[in-house]
């Protein structure tokens, strides 16, 4: 079972990766403006995650990419937390309104723990 969670936490970061860069636009409207080169930012992100999905794919990076995995997505939160914080109800997409920002945070905190379970049971 733990190869598999790890298999599957491996393939979602890669593929997750490789989507900034064919659909870059809808990675970069995530990104606070306060941040400002979003570009910069989602290619980065995007280079991180096939990197650490790599890491995690092979078992004796595992523990590691694991661990790098869970880092990664929690930067992820300051744009979460910042989505909730300008979420209003009469937005036209579920994502900006706030029950959408507050399922992208729970979602990214599962996926935390996703990453920190596969870590320690690679150690």
């Amino acid at each position: 079972m733990h190869a598999i969670a790890a298999a599957g936490l491996a393939v979602f970061l890669v593929v997750t990766g490789v989507m900034h860069f064919l659909t870059p636009g809808y990675f970069r409207v995530l990104v606070p403006a306060w941040l400002r080169r979003e570009r910069l930012l989602v290619a980065v992100t995007g280079a991180a995650e096939v990197v650490v999905g790599a890491l995690v794919l092979v078992p004796r990076s595992r523990a590691a990419g694991g661990w790098a995995a869970a880092a990664l997505i929690a930067c992820y939160l300051v744009a979460h937390v910042d989505a909730l914080r300008r979420a209003r109800p009469d937005r036209p997409r579920l994502l900006e309104r706030p029950a959408g920002a507050v399922a992208r945070l729970v979602v990214n905190v599962l996926y935390i723990a996703w990453a920190a379970a596969v870590a320690v049971s690679a150690a």
